[in-house]
């Protein structure tokens, strides 16, 4: 499945940014580094995919489509 490709990339990136990088040491802590990951992720990470904007300024910019 293709849409497992994007899945599995974001996590491998979240362990390589973020898990292996900081030593968390409960479930608390680690839930709230991954929480603060994502936002970063999402909100302030360029990606060479989306012309290097983050992918909230990409969605943005895209015209809402709208059910009749």
């Amino acid at each position: 499945a293709l849409d497992n490709i994007f899945v599995e990339r974001f996590f491998r990136t979240l362990k390589y940014e973020d898990i292996y990088l900081n030593e968390y040491t409960n479930p608390k802590s680690l839930r709230r580094g991954i929480n603060q990951y994502i936002r970063l992720y999402n909100e302030q990470r360029p990606h060479k995919s989306l012309g290097y904007r983050c992918p909230a300024e990409y969605y943005q910019q895209m015209p809402m489509k709208l059910a009749i």
